[in-house]
């Protein structure tokens, strides 16, 4: 999944980026308000971390701005926490708002809410015949058995799985699963979906030739 994180304090901004990528998401940044709408126009992210208090343009306008051509997730994060501003926030599109300083794990948690509610999936885990795949722990079992995946493994296999029974192509996996600075040409996708076929049996992912990859269970 990939992330466009909007904050401009340099600390807070390193430090979310990394573990962000340490949890295996691909990760934007963006270090103002016009940058980073900028770029949450231009690409199609599964969430938004938004800061309020941004130069060039504050966390309220970009998301005004956004909500006119996009519905993507977006978390406001901000010091401002009275009742009145998560109000503002979310009235004003916002999917969710969370008041600084904020626990690691929280946001972490909020961000996978997100995506499920995104793909429409309310459980954080995902049955997909004898493959289990637990969001949450960003685990997956097969007949009750651990397997474990690499990053881009595990990423790929949730973003299918999240989109079970549709076709996704190699386009929509390259710019939901690699970021800015990603050379996607070194990770190829087709050794992936093997090595993840070895592992978890060879008709879990479906290959549409010529469309892309599907998940029919």
């Amino acid at each position: 999944m990939r992330i466009l994180l909007i904050e401009d304090e340099d600390r807070l901004r390193t430090t979310l980026a990394k573990a962000l990528r340490e949890e295996g998401y691909a990760v934007d940044v963006a270090e103002d308000g016009v940058e980073g709408l900028h770029k949450a126009g231009q690409n199609d992210y599964n969430v938004v971390l938004l800061d309020v208090m941004l130069p060039g343009r504050d966390g309220w306008t970009v998301l005004r701005e956004l909500r006119k051509t996009k519905a993507t997730p977006v978390l406001m994060l901000t010091a401002l926490d009275a009742a009145s501003d998560r109000v503002r926030g979310l009235d004003g599109g916002a999917d969710d708002y969370l008041g600084k300083p904020f626990d690691l794990d929280e946001l972490l948690a909020r961000v996978r809410a997100l995506i499920r509610r995104a793909a429409g999936t309310a459980r954080p885990d995902i049955e997909l015949g004898d493959v289990r795949v637990d969001t949450r722990a960003r685990s997956v079992t097969r007949a009750g058995v651990p397997v474990v995946l690499t990053a881009r493994e595990y990423s790929i296999l949730e973003y299918l799985a999240l989109h079970r029974r549709e076709v996704v192509t190699r386009t929509e996996l390259f710019e939901h699963l690699f970021d800015e600075n990603d050379d996607s040409l070194s990770n190829l996708l087709d050794v992936h979906v093997f090595n993840i076929r070895k592992k978890l049996g060879h008709d879990l992912i479906v290959t549409r030739r010529g469309l892309g990859y599907c998940i029919e269970r």
